[in-house]
C-alpha cells in the first residue's frame, strides 16, 4: 500500500476555504495514506472546519505561525519514509504519489522529488517547470527528469529522515529561500534533489497574499542566505545586490533594520558550503546568466533555489 511509504503534510494559515478544497483533492488518494494538516496558528477555525468536514485527515495545532518551519512539526508527524508536501492551494494526484514514491525508492541517495506543477483549472504549466527542466547540473543518478540543487516546498516529496537530520527549515527565515537553505544543507549533507515531470501537482493560487512582505522577505534572506553558506566574496557581492535593490525600492532603512537582526544568528550559524556545493552554485548562476530568460520568465540567478521562489502558500 502507498500508504506504507508516504505520508502528506498540508501546510496552511488562515485560508479555511483554500484548504477545504485542497483535501477535497486529496480525498481521491488511497485511504492508507495519512494526511497531516500543519496548522501555522490559524484563527479563522481551521482546526475545526477540518475535523467537522474532513475526519480522516489529522490536524497539528502550532501556537504561533512559524512560516514554512510549520512543515517540520508536520513531518515529525509522520512514521512513513516519505513525506509529499503540500500548500493549502496544491495538491498531489494519486499516481503521483505512487511516481515520486517509486524514484525514491530507486534512488537511495535522493533526499527529494519536486514534481511538475500545473496551474489553475485550465491546468498550465508553470514557469518553474521549464526553469527545472533546464537544469545545468549533470544527471548523473539518471532520474527520470533532471538533478537540481533545489525544490519547491508546496510541491515536492521527501525522504523524512534526510529531512529532519538537517533541521528542516529554518524559522528564522519565515518565508523566502527557506528553500535554498534546505537544499544547500542537503547538498552538504551528501544528499541530492530531482525535477520529475512525470509526478504532478496541481496549483490553485489563493489570492490571500501580501507581495509586497513577501518581497522584502526574500531579499533580506537571499542576504542571509549568503552569510550563512557561501564564501566571503559571495556573500559581499549578495550584499551589494541587496543594497542595490533596497535603494531601488526606497526601503533601505526599513530594509536594514530587518537584515541586521540576523546578525547574531548568522555569526553563530555561518558555515560555508562545501567546495562540490559551492561549485554547483556557480555552475546555475553562471548558466542563468547566460540564459537570462529560461521558461518565459526572467531568471534571478542568485541561487536555483530562488529560481523555485515560492508560488506557495504558507502565510
Amino acid at each position: 500500500m502507498i500508504g506504507q511509504r508516504v505520508s502528506i503534510v498540508v501546510l496552511t494559515f488562515n485560508r479555511r476555504d483554500e484548504l477545504r478544497r485542497t483535501l477535497s483533492e486529496l480525498a481521491r488518494v488511497d485511504e492508507s495514506v495519512r494526511i497531516v494538516v500543519a496548522d501555522n496558528a490559524s484563527t479563522d477555525g481551521t482546526a475545526e472546519t477540518v475535523a467537522r468536514c474532513h475526519p480522516r485527515v489529522d490536524v497539528v495545532r502550532l501556537p504561533r505561525n512559524l512560516g514554512a518551519a510549520g512543515r517540520n512539526a508536520g513531518a515529525r508527524a509522520c512514521t512513513t519514509p516519505y513525506v509529499a508536501f503540500c500548500d493549502d492551494d496544491t495538491w498531489w494526484t494519486p499516481q503521483s504519489l505512487h511516481c515520486a514514491a517509486d524514484v525514491l525508492d530507486r534512488h537511495p541517495t535522493l533526499a527529494a522529488v519536486t514534481a511538475r506543477v500545473l496551474v489553475g483549472t485550465e491546468r498550465r504549466d508553470d514557469p518553474t517547470n521549464a526553469r527545472m527542466a533546464a537544469s545545468p547540473l549533470p544527471n548523473a543518478l539518471g532520474v527520470p527528469g533532471t538533478e537540481l540543487l533545489g525544490l519547491l516546498g508546496g510541491a515536492c516529496m521527501i525522504r523524512r529522515d534526510a529531512f529532519l537530520a538537517v533541521g528542516g527549515y529554518d524559522p528564522h527565515l519565515f518565508l523566502g529561500c527557506e528553500e535554498a537553505l534546505l537544499a544547500v544543507d542537503l547538498m552538504s549533507a551528501g544528499w541530492r534533489m530531482a525535477y520529475v515531470p512525470q509526478a504532478i501537482v496541481h496549483h490553485d493560487p489563493s489570492r490571500a497574499r501580501d507581495v509586497a512582505a513577501r518581497r522584502r522577505l526574500a531579499l533580506r534572506n537571499a542576504l542571509w542566505l549568503a552569510w550563512l553558506r557561501r564564501p566571503w566574496r559571495r556573500a559581499i557581492a549578495a550584499t551589494r545586490t541587496w543594497l542595490a535593490e533596497s535603494l531601488r525600492d526606497g526601503e533601505l532603512c526599513r530594509n536594514a533594520a530587518d537584515a541586521v537582526c540576523g546578525v547574531p544568528w548568522i555569526v553563530r550559524r555561518r558555515r560555508v558550503a562545501p567546495p562540490h556545493v559551492e561549485q554547483a552554485l556557480c555552475t546555475i548562476e553562471t548558466f542563468y546568466a547566460a540564459k537570462p530568460r529560461v521558461g518565459g520568465a526572467r531568471r534571478d540567478v542568485a541561487s536555483q533555489s530562488r529560481l523555485m521562489r515560492q508560488s506557495s502558500t504558507k502565510g
